[in-house]
């Protein structure tokens, strides 16, 4: 009862919601079965640029930028959440996922490839489409209210192969996580339990494998050992 009525003043309107920053991570190794399937190529990870949508709804708060909400049993915004600045956190993820995957990164700060400049065998360039959580209070089951949470992540990949200017590769990556996981337990839909406590922790789930389907493509895959072949 007193959280049914926790978003609602005396006037008889809906609170104004609250903020809190989420902790966004990559999850190293989460995602198994492409570790070490790359030759030892060197790669460099440009910082991401975030060309999401701009909305009211995604406006940053005091330089951090939003990435998602909570929504109460009602329908009501209750919170917003944001987390740090997430371009040097989806830097880091993609250096260490290349890494797992046999690769050798290094990280720059600059967002665009500069054609001409050869520091690396090759330049990852990426744009943030998608980054954003929402969780949301469900039916109530015997073991109290269900909170359910999906986690969108889509990213735009091109690597480049200095000097060259034309792309090596791109592609793109998206990954949509529930929490708890459709169907989960084989339990009804009012008594399943989440994995997360926090909807930061969920996004997190979904950055980690978008990132990671970057080198999971069969195709990159295929066309740096092809070309590996050929430098030797």
């Amino acid at each position: 009862m007193l959280s049914g009525c926790s978003t609602v003043n005396e006037g008889g309107t809906a609170a104004a919601p609250t903020t809190s920053t989420q902790t966004l991570e990559y999850y190293q190794y989460q995602v198994k079965g492409y570790q070490n399937s790359y030759p030892r190529k060197t790669i460099m990870i440009l910082m991401p640029a975030d060309a999401r949508d701009a909305t009211s709804e995604s406006a940053p708060l005091n330089g951090n930028p939003a990435i998602g909400v909570v929504i109460d049993q009602s329908g009501n915004l209750t919170e917003r959440l944001y987390s740090a600045p997430f371009g040097p956190i989806l830097q880091q993820a993609i250096g260490r996922s290349a890494d797992e995957a046999g690769l050798s990164a290094s990280s720059s700060p600059d967002l665009i490839y500069k054609p001409g400049v050869k520091n690396a065998d090759y330049v990852l360039e990426s744009k943030i489409r998608r980054c954003w959580v929402k969780k949301s209070h469900g039916a109530t089951g015997q073991y109290g209210p269900v909170m359910r949470s999906v986690a969108d992540v889509a990213l735009d990949i091109s690597i480049y192969k200095p000097p060259f200017s034309v792309p090596f590769w791109t592609g793109s990556t998206n990954d949509t996580y529930y929490d708890p996981p459709v169907g989960s337990f084989g339990l009804g839909s009012e008594d399943e339990a989440g994995i997360y406590d926090e909807p930061g922790q969920v996004l997190s789930v979904a950055l980690t494998r978008s990132v990671a389907a970057i080198f999971q493509r069969q195709d990159l895959r295929n066309l740096i050992l092809e070309d590996d072949i050929k430098s030797h």
